[in-house]
């Protein structure tokens, strides 16, 4: 018998990476609670501070410098982080329902996923007008919007913004100023326009006044008592009969929340916003707690204001803490009264409080100071996370030690359970497998085609990861599609698997809920490929890691190996590398949140479309590109092969953040004993290209030989199925007189 880890006895799940979630989650980190796993769930990896955001509409602000990066925070708290928004809540059975994970379960959930405007029921909004918030695609918007006028200054461009309280105000000046860099003055024009009788209802009145005459003053059209009924693609229509043009509308009016919070249950007040308890607590469910814009606290209402979010980060951490430790919790009480500081978009700032108001350049500096102050919390974060002081109590079934051989393993009953509620195709080939389970799985042997044919080969595979990603569905995807590449790499179709999963060491609610949400992860990845799922071990450990043993088959004159490259030949890499160097970044906290996200994107990426593509190209050699890196594999090629290869390395497919992290020196373990295939490299190039050849990948692309003619072909091909990066990278040559492989590094068109 041996130790065991302090298992998983609560599971917390965030919904929203706002300003309070933030926060709250760094306190949390800070003071961490044996027990307790956390998952975040966020549309974004990067999460906006709205202190910030109108200054970078302006241009005054780099996207970095404006959002927080929710992967770095996830990192350092060690929890799982999903990219993925929520639909739906059942709150019977306390589970999270979203748009593209399986149901994940939850003892807390916590919610801070902000609001939006309202636009139901005005003909056109949603169609035409772009909503301030959600603030990633609004900036999307702006930056393609920016990008049209970039192509074609010398046209006109009328911009309508609805709203006039006091981010569409901020806004519209801010928005002012960045026209301003790239326009002369009467290239656009921009337009206000509100329902209210004068701008900012929710400040006094001398501010309403300094921000209506610095709007005049920068030539802004300000409609007051104008309701808008309905918007055309180049047309604002308002029921006084007046009529907008307009070129690009932005829509920042009265803000709404998502319909799915009411239909779940939870009592919410006349916009749909979750009615909360001094303790931010919901009214109806305890066990869900609300912060940010997406709560009202019954007993103490404010504005939807960022100010108060941030005043809530603290209170909230704390009440979970003691809820979870069963604990009585706090009330908190939110300030009557709060500064605003409006920024210009001219690094001039209103000041707003009670009834005062003051306008100065040395109000953006203060702004900018607390602004900075605010997000360098964020970017500079301990490397190592504190020791548990606190401990969530174990139920009394749960044992104090795990035993190591098949005593690891998990539960009959609890397995069963999560197999039933997954989803599990059958093979015809299947004799004996998951639906009646004993020693092994049994599999018919293909029957040849015709009589006389010749019967296929059998390929198989395996490999075996710890989790290289905070999400554990995806990590299974990953896992899988991995494992599947190899035998897509050579010819093969895949047929079943095999896995075996080790979950750390929970209770017995958290061990079925990990493994549903991996193995469902496993399910989504061979439902692509038609391949079948037919057995498998299971075991408690210290990590999450998940094994998989891959069979498929392929037809004897159709098997593609690594040996046949003749001179003359091109080489086609299928996706960019980069993924050990991201991977070993985000271990040390120094990766950029949309880069790692990059990176799993490629992961996820199955390699089957291109692997099918194959034959059609007339490939005669091909293989994956994994833990040895480029130059390890293709060494491996032309070793089996007898040649030699031309590499151009300008022409190599690189994920987005690649290589700043190898100029860095940012590589993962695996990087410097892979770098042995340097003694078959001759010539040089850029260094942190050259140290790309090196980069052990997970996922990673196939490396492909096609004669020249077919080529670009299969480039194009490959394209269409969603392969961009897809890319000739060399060729072929003859081997050297040395007898001795190389991969000659040349800049240069290829002949």
């Amino acid at each position: 018998m041996q130790q065991a880890a302090y298992p998983a006895v609560k599971h917390l799940v965030l919904l929203g990476g706002g300003h309070s979630h933030a926060i709250a989650l760094k306190q949390l980190a800070m003071q961490p609670i044996a027990g307790l796993r956390v998952t975040l769930i966020s549309d974004g990896v990067q999460t906006p501070y709205s202190g910030m955001l109108p200054a970078h509409v302006a241009g005054l602000y780099t996207y970095d410098a404006s959002h927080i990066d929710l992967n770095h925070l996830a990192r350092f708290a060690q929890i799982d982080f999903y990219i993925d928004r929520a639909i739906d809540l059942d709150l019977f059975q306390n589970r999270v329902h979203c748009a593209e994970h399986p149901p994940l379960g939850f003892d807390l959930l916590s919610i801070d996923i902000g609001s939006t405007p309202q636009i139901q029921g005005i003909p056109g909004v949603a169609q035409y007008a772009i909503a301030a918030k959600p603030v990633a695609p609004f900036l999307r918007a702006w930056e393609q919007f920016l990008a049209q006028v970039n192509a074609k200054p010398n046209g006109f461009y009328p911009i309508v913004i609805v709203g006039g309280g006091a981010g569409g105000v901020e806004l519209a000046l801010n928005m002012e100023t960045r026209l301003r860099q790239i326009l002369a003055p009467d290239r656009f024009s921009l337009t206000l326009v509100h329902r209210g009788s004068r701008l900012l209802r929710q400040q006094n009145r001398w501010v309403a006044q300094e921000l209506t005459q610095i709007l005049q003053a920068r030539d802004i059209t300000v409609h007051c008592l104008e309701s808008v009924t309905a918007i055309t693609a180049d047309t604002v229509y308002c029921a006084s009969g007046l009529t907008l043009t307009t070129a690009y509308t932005v829509w920042v009016t009265q803000a709404t929340a998502p319909d799915w919070l009411a239909r779940s249950g939870l009592a919410t007040d006349d916009r749909g916003f979750i009615r909360v308890t001094d303790t931010l607590q919901s009214i109806s469910h305890p066990q869900v707690f609300a912060a940010g814009d997406i709560a009202t606290m019954q007993n103490h209402p404010r504005p939807k204001a960022g100010v108060f979010a941030v005043r809530q980060g603290k209170p909230l951490a704390q009440n979970w803490r003691r809820w979870l430790l069963g604990q009585p919790l706090r009330s908190f009480r939110p300030q009557r009264r709060y500064l605003s500081l409006i920024g210009t978009g001219d690094r001039r700032a209103v000041a707003a409080w009670a009834g005062w108001c003051w306008v100065s350049p040395l109000l953006w500096r203060w702004k900018d100071q607390i602004d900075r102050a605010f997000m360098q919390r964020f970017a500079e974060l301990p490397t190592m996370t504190p020791v548990p002081q606190a401990k969530i109590p174990l139920p009394p079934q749960q044992p104090q030690m795990h035993c190591a051989g098949c005593g690891a393993k998990i539960g009959a009953t609890l397995l069963q359970d999560v197999l039933a509620r997954l989803e599990i195709p059958a093979h015809p080939d299947t004799v004996v497998g998951l639906d009646a389970p004993d020693d092994a799985a049994v599999l018919r042997a293909p029957a040849p085609i015709e009589p006389n044919s010749t019967r296929p080969y059998l390929v198989q595979t395996i490999d075996q990861f710890r989790t290289m990603v905070r999400d554990p569905y995806q990590f299974g995807q990953i896992a899988t599609l991995h494992c599947l590449s190899d035998l897509w790499a050579m010819g093969a179709t895949s047929q079943t698997v095999l896995v075996t999963v080790t979950i750390p060491y929970a209770t017995e609610t958290l061990t079925a809920d990990l493994l549903f949400q991996v193995l469902s992860g496993v399910l989504q990845a061979l439902k692509a490929s038609n391949t079948a799922l037919v057995g498998g071990h299971s075991s408690f450990g210290e990590t999450l890691s998940l094994g998989l043993a891959g069979y498929g088959t392929v037809q004897p004159d159709q098997l593609l190996t690594q040996a046949d490259l003749q001179p003359g030949q091109w080489l086609v890499l299928t996706k960019p590398l980069g993924t050990g160097t991201l991977l070993a970044a985000d271990q040390q906290g120094r990766v950029q949140g949309r880069w790692l996200q990059g990176a799993i994107a490629m992961m996820r990426q199955s390699n089957q479309a291109a692997a099918q593509l194959l034959q059609h190209h007339g490939a005669t050699a091909c293989t994956d590109i994994t833990g040895f890196g480029l130059a390890g594999h293709l060494g491996e090629m032309i070793r089996a092969s007898g040649q030699s290869v031309i590499l151009y390395p300008e022409r190599l497919p690189v994920l987005p953040g690649a290589l700043p992290t190898l100029t860095q020196g940012l590589t993962s373990s695996l990087h410097r004993p892979n770098r042995q295939a340097a003694a078959w490299v001759t010539g040089r190039c850029d260094p942190p290209r050259f140290e790309l050849l090196f980069d052990p990948q997970t996922s990673g692309g196939l490396l492909v030989v096609l004669p020249p003619d077919q080529a670009r072909a299969y480039v194009q091909a490959l394209q269409t199925q969603g392969y961009t990066q897809a890319a000739i990278i060399g060729q072929v040559l003859p081997q050297a007189p040395t007898n001795s492989p190389t991969i000659t590094l040349q800049e240069g068109k290829l002949s």
